[in-house]
């Protein structure tokens, strides 16, 4: 039985890899910082991206590593511990502990690392895979959304109220995360080469973030006005965020740099092979679907 290690596991991308590789009859291991609860397929691995003990353990007896944690919101030093050198000791592990194959989940914002600090992390995290000697295949997601997911709630709560808040015009694209935990499982089993992939929802050129809105709005069942912010203004909320909502802020001034860039599509050349993967569930059906989970859960 193939075995496969993940970091991050515990997390929204992690948790449908999780199910992803257990559905496909894998057995997992699994880093975790707190005790979970016993999953048959899953053996729990205590400890963090700093601990190599740790880390060495998880990688021990692993045909392949997915790498999927990381920080996404903090500060440079967070950025730095959490997505670089945690990258570094991940990739050191496996191949201290004979794995071969590496599969990192970077970021879009990889692309463009003078915009972010975040960005700057991930750009240095995908270099330190570069250098691993390890056969690596990177995936840059663009925004990432399905059911489970926190991130984008606020815009699904706008939606429902009339009126969705954007940043500057610009495009982007989605996938559901369904479909990324598959792509992800997938290569593990598959060695394209050491390729870095941009992966979405095959819709090319993606969408503005008018249309984005509008798609959220069709699945709470509204019809909400997108109204775009200046950049001055998002800065400044990016500012005024953290001091009013602490640590159930979602817009930092990293997150408010990066925001503002025009253009978050995948390019279509870096896009996965066909005969590799395609996506599976289309945007409008993804949202709704995540729309679902949220009045389930009444979050919405």
């Amino acid at each position: 039985m193939t075995t496969l290690a993940l970091t991050g596991a515990t997390g929204f991308v992690g948790k449908a890899t999780v199910d992803n590789a257990l559905a496909r009859g894998f057995h997992v291991r699994a880093l975790t910082r707190r005790d979970q609860p016993p999953r048959d397929g899953v053996t729990w691995v205590n400890g963090t991206l700093a601990k190599e003990d740790s880390l060495a353990r998880l990688a021990s007896g692993a045909d392949a590593v997915i790498h999927i944690a990381g920080v996404v919101n903090g500060s440079k030093l967070d950025f730095i511990h959490g997505n670089v050198d945690g990258t570094r000791n991940m990739a050191a592990a496996a191949a201290s502990m004979g794995v071969k194959r590496f599969v990192h989940v970077s970021s879009m914002a990889a692309r463009e690392p003078d915009l972010s600090e975040y960005g700057r992390s991930k750009e240095r995290a995908e270099h330190a895979v570069r250098k691993s000697g390890l056969d690596w295949t990177m995936i840059r997601p663009p925004g990432v959304y399905g059911p489970g997911d926190l991130e984008m709630r606020d815009v699904f709560r706008m939606a429902k109220l009339g009126l969705v808040i954007l940043p500057p015009p610009g495009r982007i694209s989605l996938i559901h995360v369904a479909d990324l935990a598959r792509l992800l499982v997938t290569l593990t089993a598959t060695d394209p080469g050491r390729e870095t992939y941009e992966c979405d929802d095959g819709h090319d050129g993606g969408y503005t973030h008018s249309e984005f809105a509008r798609l959220v709005g069709a699945a709470v069942g509204k019809r909400p006005l997108p109204l775009p912010m200046p950049r001055a203004l998002l800065k400044f909320a990016g500012w005024a965020d953290p001091f009013f909502r602490d640590s159930f802020a979602k817009l930092t001034p990293d997150r408010a740099a990066y925001l503002c860039h025009p253009d978050w599509t995948a390019t279509p050349d870096r896009r996965p092979p066909a005969r590799l993967w395609a996506p599976q569930i289309a945007t409008p059906e993804g949202l709704k679907q995540t729309a679902d989970w949220y009045r389930a859960n009444r979050l919405l």
